[in-house]
Parts: C-alpha cells; sequence; structure tokens
C-alpha cells in the first residue's frame, strides 16, 4: 500500500518539519519513505511544502501529483491542493487560518474526501507559541492514520530539533494536544 502525502503553508508554520518528523518517524518503523522539500526564495512568509510517500514497497518517485492526504495549514496552500486530492482521501484543515465556504464543503463532499479541521494555530497559542502549530496537526495526523507512534513521532521531533531545547518541550504538549483533539 502506497499513501501520498502534501504538507502545504507558510514559511515559517513547521511544514517542512512536520513532514521530516513523519519522515523519520516511518523509517524507524521500517517502512519505505520519501522526503521532498519544495520552498520558494522568500523562506520565512512565502509559501512551502513537502511530498511524503509511505509505502511497503520500494519507492520510485517521491514527486506528487495526486494524494491520498492534503495538510492545509493556509488558505493558498488549500487552495492550490485541494483540487489534487483523491476520491476518497483526507484533507487536514488548519482552520484557524483556512476559512472553507459551503461550495468547497460541498465539493469534498462529492468527492468523498474525509475533511478534518483542527484549530491548530489557536491551540498552539494556548499551549504558549504559535510556532507549534505544525506539531498540533502532527498529533492529529498521526492519531487520524497510525502512521507512526506517538512514542516515535516525539522522539524523532526531539532529535531534530535539539537546537531548540526550549521548544521541545512545547512541541510534545502540542503533539499530545492535535492527538487528544
Amino acid at each position: 500500500m502506497k499513501t501520498e502525502i502534501i504538507f502545504a503553508g507558510f514559511g515559517g508554520q513547521g511544514i517542512l518539519l512536520m513532514g521530516k518528523i513523519l519522515a523519520q518517524s516511518v523509517m524507524a518503523e521500517n517502512k519505505n519513505v520519501s522526503f521532498l522539500p519544495s520552498y520558494g526564495p522568500e523562506m520565512r512568509g512565502g509559501t512551502c511544502n513537502c511530498n511524503v510517500v509511505i509505502s511497503d514497497e520500494q519507492i520510485a518517485s517521491p514527486i506528487i501529483d495526486n494524494m491520498n492526504i492534503l495538510v492545509a495549514m493556509n488558505q493558498p496552500s488549500f487552495v492550490k491542493f485541494s483540487g489534487k486530492v483523491i476520491d476518497g482521501g483526507i484533507i487536514f484543515v488548519n482552520e484557524s487560518l483556512v476559512e472553507l465556504g459551503d461550495k468547497e464543503e460541498a465539493d469534498l463532499k462529492k468527492r468523498n474526501i474525509e475533511l478534518i479541521k483542527g484549530q491548530f494555530t489557536k491551540i498552539a497559542g494556548n499551549i504558549g507559541d504559535v510556532r507549534i502549530s505544525s506539531m498540533v496537526a502532527l498529533g492529529k495526523i498521526i492519531n487520524k492514520t497510525g502512521f507512526a507512534s506517538k512514542k516515535i513521532i516525539v522522539e524523532q521531533m526531539r532529535a531534530l530539533t535539539d537546537k531548540l531545547p526550549e521548544l521541545q518541550d512545547l512541541n510534545e504538549k502540542a503533539i499530545d494536544a492535535g492527538y487528544e483533539m
């Protein structure tokens, strides 16, 4: 089985970190995975996304045209990628920054796409720092999909954010909050 995921949002939201933590965690659980980051020259504040492909078999290409799962952390990302989610897929939406109209929701329902909404940025702010909104989303994603255990996700987060020890405990709280949503 192969699952293709695009994580998308503004630079500085932790989009690439979210994808990298998931990719490292899945690899730690002995699955095949590819990770392909993409960001514009603007970096912080510009748009960025990353492709993560998870498979039981070898992965021929990290490039995704149509995905099973979209994680849209802002409005431009939802607009750009939601039409490329396959029928029967899943879209995780950061309701703090994405507004969906009745037309969008009806279109997703017609395509049998499961819409999972969360106030990721608001919850992160309540925990203590809006920069950890991606970790709230990641907690929700792993609870829903079971791609990796929460324990492995936290271990990989700590390994990948060792240069920011002041955020590690907040990141773990954010993962827990998303997982419990």
